[in-house]
């Protein structure tokens, strides 16, 4: 008789068990959520006008309403190199960080900041979104948040207040570095690196504090640097590594079918709402110019006497990773294969690595 209580007892705790399952599951088919976004552009940027503000109110097209969001902008909660820890301890439920602004914390993610052709987000975000997938190196760099999405952004230039367009132009010239690859760039050119925020690129340049920048495009504009910076030369010096990251407690609360709206929304955004494509790029490029800024494109052979010093940048900076246990010359041969099926090329790629 004791034996066929039990028994009962368990169907009926088992019972309640499932039911209570059902109704949370169907709480959090239901449920609706409201997301803090932080990034460091600023609030007037293209970033924020054609990516940011679109892509949430995507979200919240494609939920019925359901997410809504609010936005903080420059460096409402930080500054950039914050952005990062700013989403991982939750000051804000997602955000959009830059990982080489930290040094040596996402070593394989600066990868994806090696010199390379990338005119376009879009393209940018599928190369990062695929090397992260197959990389277990590197997805190991980001643990503590969930990852929506990683780019190498938009291919960068130097940008100086006096014609560069040679090596020799640029000995001893103080360069603003983003930091990363581009910091070893400048050195294998002969400038001098300086790292500050981007905030006082403008007043540092128009004192002669510094004599250029290594930027993308989107930036010169957002800053204003055009004003200051009236030379550019077309040679890619490749970018940072940036992405769009989602605080743990937020996604784990987040309902089951409203993760879906955003793996598929937040997982390219640059697609999604077309901001910072390749055709944005063009339409950047040609405004530059007309704003006065003579953007200068590198004979061949020029060309490749830089690109033959980043070449060598990589082969060191591979071998000091590597010395350290980190797969790093495996997960470059990774990422320029996956560049090269998107017809994207990395010149900083040493062509003896070629399989």
């Amino acid at each position: 008789m004791r034996r066929v209580f039990a028994i009962f007892l368990a169907v009926v705790f088992t019972a309640a068990l499932f039911s209570a399952a059902g109704v949370w599951a169907r709480e959090s088919e239901g449920g609706n959520m409201h997301i803090k976004f932080s990034t460091w552009h600023p609030p007037a940027s293209r970033e924020v006008k054609t990516v940011w503000i679109p892509m949430l109110n995507e979200l919240k097209k494609r939920s019925n309403g359901r997410i809504t969001y609010t936005l903080y902008a420059g460096g409402a909660l930080g500054s950039g190199p914050e952005h990062f820890d700013i989403v991982r301890r939750g000051l804000s439920d997602m955000g959009y960080f830059t990982a080489t602004w930290t040094p040596g914390r996402f070593p394989l993610a600066d990868t994806l900041s090696l010199a390379t052709w990338v005119d376009g987000k879009d393209v940018a975000a599928k190369i990062g979104n695929e090397l992260y997938e197959k990389d277990q190196g590197m997805r190991k760099e980001f643990e503590g948040v969930k990852v929506l999405e990683l780019n190498g952004c938009i291919q960068a230039f130097i940008w100086t207040k006096k014609p560069a367009r040679t090596m020799e132009d640029l000995k001893g010239l103080k360069i603003r570095s983003p930091g990363g690859h581009q910091t070893n760039y400048i050195k294998a050119l002969g400038a001098e690196p300086v790292f500050m925020p981007l905030g006082e690129v403008y007043m540092a340049m128009e004192t002669g504090t510094i004599d250029g920048i290594v930027t993308c495009s989107p930036l010169v504009l957002a800053y204003k640097l055009h004003e200051v910076a009236k030379h550019g030369v077309m040679a890619t010096f490749g970018c940072v590594t940036e992405g769009v990251v989602m605080n743990l407690k937020a996604w784990d609360k987040t309902p089951e079918d409203l993760k879906l709206i955003i793996l598929e929304v937040v997982g390219n955004p640059f697609a999604i709402t077309g901001g910072l494509n390749r055709k944005s790029y063009q339409e950047m490029i040609t405004e530059i110019k007309e704003k006065g800024v003579e953007i200068y494109e590198l004979p061949k052979a020029e060309e490749k006497r830089w690109f033959a010093r980043f070449q060598e940048e990589t082969r060191k900076w591979a071998a000091d990773l590597d010395s350290k246990g980190l797969a790093s010359k495996q997960t470059v041969e990774l990422y320029n294969h996956i560049a090269e099926q998107y017809g994207v090329s990395c010149e900083a790629f040493p062509p003896e690595w070629h399989k």
